[in-house]
């Protein structure tokens, strides 16, 4: 059978949760770099095809290949990490920490942000023929998307630091359910499905997501966007981090735990 019932899949979310926290730094660190380098380049890829067809909805439908790619070689994602860890803590698994936890997340950041900005690099020079030009099309649009996502919420102030935490929140949401569906099948091309439907999602509703965020930011710094780096962690990073974090444990990690693994007493019948 291919695929798993629910009590399956979420203990394999609490038994992957275990196996990340007790991984070797060496080992999580580059795992999360190269996490962090495919996905920003399905986030180039994307906005590429969103400028050459001008239909934002065929880069969202594309986007998931980059994810798929990563899940399937078994690099870790910030976003994935900050679901599944505390689920093994939640567990009472033996050794787990909050320290350890933490830790994790650390590395993993760490990882995501240094694999994310070796592509900004790597694209800029693309972008702008090795800085001796100015950036092309796809490279301006990049730049004029850190404008908008950092200072178009710091326009509004406490509202607009509220509707950054929200899309946080609700980018993993989906983000998170991507990694649970890589989990749900036993199959390649099961995983790869189940996975992209919710990527899809986040992406063509602008959801803000943290990792992707490591790269479009400092891209658009290197390119000439009009915002600091202030702006881009406290307008956008910050509140990423935050948002997805209370939305991937809320909307997904926990719910899924507490009805499929301490689940409550059965009705009795007699």
């Amino acid at each position: 059978m291919s695929y798993l019932v629910p009590s399956e899949f979420v203990t394999k979310m609490v038994d992957a949760g275990e196996a990340k926290i007790f991984m070797a730094t060496r080992d999580s660190l580059i795992r999360a770099y190269m996490a962090g380098a495919i996905l920003a380049l399905a986030a180039v890829f994307a906005i590429s095809v969103n400028v050459q067809t001008g239909y934002p909805i065929i880069g969202a439908i594309l986007f998931p290949v980059g994810f798929s790619m990563l899940y399937l070689l078994g690099f870790d994602l910030l976003t994935g990490v900050i679901v599944l860890t505390p689920l093994a803590l939640i567990d009472k698994r033996p050794g787990v920490t909050i320290g350890r936890v933490l830790k994790n997340w650390g590395v993993v950041f760490t990882g995501n942000f240094l694999g994310a900005l070796t592509v900004a690099v790597l694209m800029s020079i693309v972008f702008t023929y090795g800085f001796s030009t100015e950036p092309n099309k796809v490279g301006k649009v990049i730049a004029s998307i850190g404008e908008s996502r950092t200072l178009g919420y710091k326009e509004y102030g406490a509202a607009g630091m509220l509707t950054l935490f929200i899309r946080g929140m609700l980018c993993n949401w989906m983000v998170s359910t991507g990694v649970v569906g890589a989990m749900i099948s036993t199959t390649v091309s099961g995983k790869v499905i189940a996975m992209w439907m919710p990527i899809m999602l986040f992406f063509a509703m602008a959801f803000e997501h943290s990792v992707v965020n490591m790269f479009l930011f400092p891209s658009g710094l290197i390119m000439g966007g009009n915002f600091s780096v202030m702006d881009y962690l406290i307008w956008n990073e910050i509140p990423t981090i935050l948002g997805n974090l209370v939305g991937g444990l809320a909307f997904t990690g926990l719910t899924l735990y507490t009805t499929h693994i301490k689940t409550g007493p059965k009705r009795n019948l007699l």
